[in-house]
């Protein structure tokens, strides 16, 4: 005020107007703050646009003119008018300014001292979503905006919300310079297909894109364009989900110490989160990855302790058979969940030996350290793959199941059973996780095969099927879900494509975001898959969705046979040894289609390291 109205006297009528009314700056001194406080100018801070700031600003001014104005004419002093004038502008003035030029250096500062964890952001968008994007992000500490990028010519070398607008080709330059994390694209208008193009070509340069929703998307909850959907697995079955609560579990695992193999997995993982929920006395993590071990330890360990369950995570190898002999015994483990195996096809398939070795020794260390030490269940999560296999993995699961029912003919005491399900969706290397990667980086979604069929199931349900096996083994049972028909792959991808929100592209107009590619059946992939040897053997359960199946086994002498060839086969480094086991001790795949199912593939041999018996 002082400044604003000493200015102003000395610009209109000299020095000698200081000193020619004394009780003005008195009045003035006592007037100002009050002036000031009635329309709240301290609140006033101008670090975006807005038209109410600057309301005040000017009232102030213009009471303060007035007021100034009034008392000149009292005082009889010439140019009272001009003066008060000049004096409301100056104020004016000066109060926008001081606090324009505070915030130019706070914001020089700020970008001279980054603040830990502080994003550096650039702006895809110099319209009035990004100028709107820029004035919020200006306020955070969280995120920089740094520069625009537009692809209108009439804008790149302009400066909008003080920042540069530049042209989309010096992206890769403007990202390693200023160290852009990420990039918002702020064009909610922008067509979906340009869009998606423009996303694309953004996250080349390797850095997270994010696109700006418009403020009509956000009032009525619609999804973000471009971002695509979270799909839940159940959206993807095709069928209703199927309860499999039943008081038989909770029963047979509280207050018992049960240990997991391969927990640091997907079922490994699912299978000791729903356990918490039974009580047991404790839960004994086993598996090989130190990583995995850490991550899913880490996970239950609070769980466990609202729990009062006694969690542990013991490192090793299920190959190692002192190892898993010492931790059972160690730890009292009284129920064992074998989870852990090596279930891969095209990986297995490549990596024959090393796959025999942790699903066929891995197993049958296990199993054998299990029924010495007296526990009281032992479940073998097996996989469809396993029946008629036509790859390595699912013959190295068959001849677990074999050993499994071997074992139990000779230890009774022990009640050892195997569950067989078909692909877990969300599971690591099913179709789940694999699609979404794809439609994110805007396709094609790969499929093997137009017919191909699977039976799916969800993660809970998988785990909640071995539960209740565990719960309902006499010995020697093979334990199947109900899951209805065999689901087409192509069909789940053309759900997943839909319930993402994009939409197939078609390959005659070319109208969609998601081309699907047809990229030929793997090596020993089937075109179906089957859950049962024998459909004759079906026994029910006291779940109506669970069955359950005797099915024929090999003798002991066959099977300690088998085994002796398998460890000679792997000590050797003989493929071919291993090859012919498969080939004389499994049964092969059936030549005819499985009932319900038409146009199954032609037969194949099983394979090992990718080359045919």
């Amino acid at each position: 005020m002082c400044a604003a109205l000493g200015l102003a006297m000395v610009l209109r009528g000299g020095t000698g107007f200081w000193a020619s009314s004394p009780n003005l700056w008195i009045v003035m001194g006592l007037v100002t703050p009050l002036v000031v406080a009635a329309v709240r100018l301290d609140r006033v801070k101008l670090t975006a646009p807005e038209m109410m700031s600057g309301l005040r600003v000017t009232m102030a001014a213009g009471v303060l003119g007035m007021i100034a104005a009034v008392m000149m004419t009292l005082a009889g002093l010439d140019h009272a008018v001009a003066v008060a004038v000049i004096f409301g502008s100056l104020f004016a003035l000066f109060a926008t300014g001081v606090r324009i030029a505070a915030l130019h250096v706070l914001r020089w500062v700020i970008g001279r001292t980054r603040p830990a964890g502080q994003q550096t952001i650039a702006i895809y968008g110099a319209g009035a979503a990004g100028m709107q994007l820029a004035a919020a992000l200006s306020q955070t500490s969280e995120a920089r905006p740094v520069f625009f990028v537009d692809d209108n010519p009439n804008l790149q070398g302009m400066t909008v919300c003080g920042l540069a607008v530049f042209d989309a080709g010096k992206l890769p330059e403007l990202i390693a310079r200023h160290g852009v994390e990420q990039i918002v694209l702020a064009a909610p208008s922008m067509e979906p297909a340009r869009r998606d193009q423009v996303v694309r070509r953004l996250r080349a340069h390797g850095v997270e894109v994010q696109v700006l929703p418009s403020f009509a998307d956000m009032l009525m909850g619609r999804e973000p364009p471009g971002q695509i959907r979270p799909v839940a697995p159940e959206q993807l079955l095709g069928r209703d989900k199927v309860a499999l609560d039943a008081p038989q579990i909770a029963k047979a695992y509280a207050g018992r110490v049960i240990m997991v193999t391969g927990a640091g997995g997907s079922i490994g993982g699912e299978l000791c989160r729903q356990l918490l929920a039974c009580r047991p006395a404790g839960i004994v993590l086993f598996d090989h990855s130190e990583f995995q071990l850490y991550q899913v330890q880490q996970e239950l360990a609070d769980l466990a302790d609202a729990a009062g369950v006694k969690l542990v995570a013991r490192l090793g190898s299920v190959t190692d058979v002192a190892r898993v002999r010492a931790v059972i015994t160690a730890d009292r483990a009284e129920i064992v969940l074998h989870a852990a195996a090596y279930k891969h096809v095209p990986m297995v398939e490549d990596n024959p030996l090393a796959g025999a070795k942790n699903n066929v020794l891995g197993t049958h260390a296990v199993a054998k350290a299990a029924v010495e030490a007296g526990v009281e269940r032992f479940i073998l999560v097996s996989s469809d793959k396993a029946v008629r296999p036509a790859n390595v993995m699912g013959a190295t699961k068959r001849m677990a199941e074999l050993v499994v029912q071997d074992m139990q003919t000779r230890h009774a005491q022990t009640r050892s059973a195997i569950v067989r399900f078909g692909n877990v969706l969300g599971s690591s290397g099913s179709v789940l996780p694999l699609f979404q990667r794809q439609i994110a980086t805007g396709g094609p979604v790969t499929v093997t095969h137009p017919e191909v069929t699977r039976y799916f199931m969800t993660m809970p349900e998988a785990a909640r099927l071995v539960l209740l096996a565990g719960a309902f083994a006499k010995g020697g049972e093979v334990f199947v879900l109900d899951m209805g028909a065999a689901q087409r792959v192509m069909d789940i991808a053309r759900r997943m494509i839909r319930l993402s929100g994009r939409q197939e592209r078609d390959p005659v107009t070319g109208r969609g975001d998601i081309a699907i590619r047809i990229t030929g059946l793997r090596p020993g992939e089937k075109l179906h898959e089957e859950l049962l040897i024998d459909r004759g053997s079906l026994i029910q359960t006291p779940h109506p969705k669970i069955l359950r199946a005797k099915e024929a086994m090999l003798s002991q002498i066959e099977v300690a046979g088998l085994l002796r060839a398998v460890r000679r086969a792997i000590s050797e480094g003989d493929c071919a040894l291993l090859n012919r086991v498969i080939r004389d001790r499994i049964e092969p795949m059936q030549k005819s289609p499985p009932p319900g199912i038409e146009g199954a593939a032609a037969p194949q041999q099983v394979s090992c390291g990718r080359k045919p018996v």
